[in-house]
């Protein structure tokens, strides 16, 4: 933020010196306009002498914003700009008088010096003062607007940090389940034991990375699903059915890291696990126009047969939606019928 602030200094500091030279000129058109009907001399010196005065203002207006650097905390740099502007005025009227005359007419006797030195002590330090506010008031605004933007910066940034922590959350909280749901064919020497133990092994060298990635697509989460739903079968055979329903059309939407995952393992771990018949899993994707739509569908021991509830996954998970899309997205939790769950996550489709 600081690098932009800076890259876009010079060319504010253009924009501001412009914008005080095209309001001198037409200050000066302006006053020249009110006093041509006083003036005796031709048109083009008064508008010269005008637009003279204007600019040697603007350049006393300018030079006394930033020198010097330091004033007394009881002077106020505004008073010494307005005063500034009133005598560079004044020294340059009779300075233009001197050249052009060269002392062939006396200044108190100059009809058009006295005409033009009224105009200018009348109408310089008001508008200098005007320029002042102005200049108040547009420092107000970028001074709003600065903290406006450092407050959205870190809003931002406390977002990411609260992301990252729920994302942390959830590797232990995975790779513990899955260990813990192989651990009964280890300890009870399985003949599948060491395939299973491989394919866990090349599960996890897929899955960790995906953890700390911002964002993953459908596809890249059903490559995990896939292999998980495999060793579950392989340590229930008799107990763990499945099947997948997804739509070709939502394969490469994005979505968070580990969504899909994490309701598919809600349903082992909460459904078919504490149940004693066990029972299937069901997983329907679909993109529905700008919507996308995950359904995962268990017949397990349902909402309040779980002895674990809905689990610490999907508190996680829904943390992690309302940070990434707000409203614009939905976990919904139901009763299965006749048994079982059913979690729905709606999303935004993006591509």
């Amino acid at each position: 933020m600081s690098e932009l602030a800076t890259a876009a200094r010079p060319a504010g500091i253009i924009a501001k010196t412009s914008r005080r030279v095209a309001v001198a000129l037409t200050l000066a058109i302006g006053v020249g306009l009110v006093l041509l009907k006083l003036w005796r001399s031709s048109p083009s010196s008064l508008f010269l002498r005008t637009i003279i005065l204007g600019l040697s203002a603007t350049i006393a207006f300018a030079l006394f914003e930033v020198w010097p650097p330091r004033l007394p905390r009881w002077f106020a740099r505004w008073v010494l700009q307005v005063v500034a502007v009133g005598m560079s005025v004044l020294i340059t009227t009779f300075v233009m008088h001197r050249l052009v005359s060269q002392g062939a007419v006396p200044a108190f006797e100059d009809h058009d010096l006295i005409v033009l030195t009224f105009a200018a002590i009348l109408l310089a330090p008001w508008t200098a003062l005007a320029a002042i506010v102005r200049q108040k008031e547009a420092f107000a605004r970028d001074q709003t607007l600065a903290f406006a933007l450092e407050r959205s910066e870190l809003e931002r940034q406390a977002l990411d940090a609260r992301l990252h922590l729920l994302q942390a959350q959830v590797a232990p909280h995975f790779l513990f389940n899955t260990l813990a749901n192989i651990q009964a064919l280890v300890e009870a020497r399985s003949t599948r034991a060491s395939s299973v133990l491989r394919s866990l092994i090349a599960y996890l060298r897929a899955a960790v990375p995906a953890l700390d990635e911002p964002a993953a697509t459908i596809d890249r989460e059903l490559q995990l699903v896939r292999p998980y739903l495999e060793l579950m079968q392989m340590r229930m055979p008799d107990r763990l059915h499945y099947a997948m329903n997804v739509d070709p059309a939502a394969l490469s939407l994005r979505c968070p890291p580990t969504t899909v995952m994490t309701l598919v393992e809600n349903a082992v771990r909460h459904g078919i696990d504490p149940s004693e018949e066990g029972g299937r899993i069901d997983i329907e994707i679909e993109r529905r126009d700008d919507r996308c739509v995950v359904r995962v569908t268990d017949t397990g021991a349902g909402l309040h047969q779980s002895p674990n509830g809905p689990g610490t996954g999907l508190t996680t998970l829904r943390e992690r939606l309302q940070l990434i899309f707000g409203d614009t997205a939905q976990l919904r939790l139901m009763a299965g019928a006749p048994r079982g769950v059913v979690v729905e996550v709606d999303m935004p489709a993006q591509p």
